[in-house]
């Protein structure tokens, strides 16, 4: 079995300096991970709730504290064995390209990673978007970190195709109960065309921050919709949340995929092994 808290989180806590910010962070890590999780999730832009505590007030300057100050002093704390925590996003500079990220940082035991958004909304004008999905293994599982509005481009689920993805994770940050729902609704639509285990967090709370000033969110988790998770439930969503920080324990026990995968004669889109070739046509 392999658990994980897919955390909501408040950006406005109390804090007054970037290294307080960081320490309510750690502490909603390391309460999941002293109570049985193995992994921890947290939402898009996390750290943009670090601009109100830095100058000058922008991304870029964001950035620099956290991947400068903020993530080597974390590397002490949260690098433990047989554990994970995929620390929400944070704005990166990438100076070789002269370009602003979104990007996840995956701390995997001993190991850093990274994610980075590849589909921008349009309110994230000062970003430019990655170019790579990158699939990482932890616990004897194949993860991959699709953040917000990647989840809803189907053209990233027919790449994934056949790529052996066991759970997909989704960092989100949403404004609306529409944005939510297009979330989560695509996210269930990733686990019955993937075979794979997807969880949710979103963003919730006020910041003093222009991208993430107001958000609504919750968490979700949903299974394929096979035989092998008949017997329990396939989607859990928690009400949706204004404000404050809430978590949703997702339990994965690893054998019902394998046996998911080992009955090729139910009707399972994930166990196509090549699509049939069509045109459209317009009548």
């Amino acid at each position: 079995m392999i658990a994980i808290d897919l955390c909501t989180f408040d950006p406005g806590v109390a804090a007054n300096s970037p290294a307080a910010f960081a320490a309510v962070v750690v502490d909603c890590v390391e309460e999941s991970w002293d109570n049985g999780a193995d992994l921890v999730l947290l939402p898009e832009f996390t750290w943009v709730g670090l601009e109100p505590l830095v100058e000058p007030r922008t991304l870029q300057r964001v950035a620099e504290v956290f991947w400068g100050e903020v993530l080597p002093a974390l590397k002490s704390l949260l690098i433990r064995p047989g554990k994970a925590v995929v620390l929400g996003t944070v704005p990166f500079w990438d100076a070789e390209c002269q370009e602003l990220r979104n990007r996840a940082p995956i701390l995997v035991e001993d190991r850093i990673l990274y994610q980075d958004k590849l589909h921008l909304t349009p309110w994230e004008s000062d970003f430019s978007p990655g170019t790579e999905l990158r699939l990482w293994e932890f616990a004897g599982l194949r993860f991959a970190v699709v953040i917000c509005l990647d989840i809803e481009i189907p053209e990233i689920s027919t790449r994934l195709r056949g790529a052996g993805v066991d759970v997909m994770l989704v960092p989100s940050a949403t404004e609306t109960v529409l944005g939510v729902e297009r979330v989560d609704r695509c996210a269930s639509a990733r686990a019955v065309e993937l075979g794979c285990v997807v969880g949710v967090c979103h963003l919730t709370g006020k910041a003093d921050a222009g991208l993430i000033d107001e958000n609504v969110g919750r968490t979700a988790v949903y299974f394929p919709s096979q035989a092998a998770f008949r017997d329990g439930p396939r989607w859990k969503e928690s009400e949706i949340y204004e404000s404050g920080s809430q978590k949703q324990r997702l339990i994965l026990d690893p054998k019902l995929l394998e046996v998911m995968r080992r009955m090729p004669l139910e009707t399972n889109p994930s166990l196509l092994k090549k699509m049939p070739a069509f045109e459209l046509v317009r009548d």
